[in-house]
């Protein structure tokens, strides 16, 4: 497996025992699961209009990427609400 240059240094760092397990490692591992397990869950069902081209335009990219339209528009959401999508300049 190719590793990136981070990801060897992280690796070397391991293998050299500087890493450390954290106090109450359990209970705070079992709180980033459930944390986890609560992002992914999508529990609300949401209705939008949109104009066919854009619907259209969504089912080709989410054709090109592999993966169902719905998927695309909540990832395209997501992402353009926590800041990680930003708007090109035409």
């Amino acid at each position: 497996m190719k590793l990136t240059k981070e990801e060897q240094d992280i690796l070397e760092s391991v293998e050299k025992g500087e890493w450390k397990r954290i106090p109450n490692f359990k209970r705070e591992a079992g709180r980033y699961q459930n944390a986890a397990r609560a992002t992914l869950r999508k529990d609300k069902r949401v209705n939008i209009r949109m104009t066919e081209r854009d619907l259209v335009h969504f089912q080709k990219k989410a054709v090109e990427e592999g993966l169902p339209y719905q998927t695309l528009i909540s990832s395209v959401l997501h992402k353009y609400i926590n800041g990680r999508l930003d708007e090109k300049a035409s």
